[in-house]
């Protein structure tokens, strides 16, 4: 028998969806925030403090992905 590390792999995959119980516009933020597994107000936050602060290219990947993000 050789002492090889047992890697547990998740039962099912972690999917990027967009989330349908608990969204304020379309769920991208707390799809994103349920996939990496942190709070959903930390996401919301900080996707709008990038926006205002001038990484306007965050509104336009927030509108790609929820028009390319599946529905859970």
């Amino acid at each position: 028998m050789t002492n090889e590390p047992v890697y547990n792999k998740p039962a099912t995959p972690r999917r990027l969806t967009r989330s349908s119980q608990d969204r304020m516009l379309g769920g991208v933020c707390s799809g994103v925030a349920r996939y990496l597994n942190v709070d959903v107000s930390l996401v919301r936050v900080l996707t709008a403090v990038g926006t205002v602060l001038g990484v306007g290219s965050l509104l336009l990947v927030y509108l790609i992905l929820w028009a390319v993000l599946p529905q859970e």
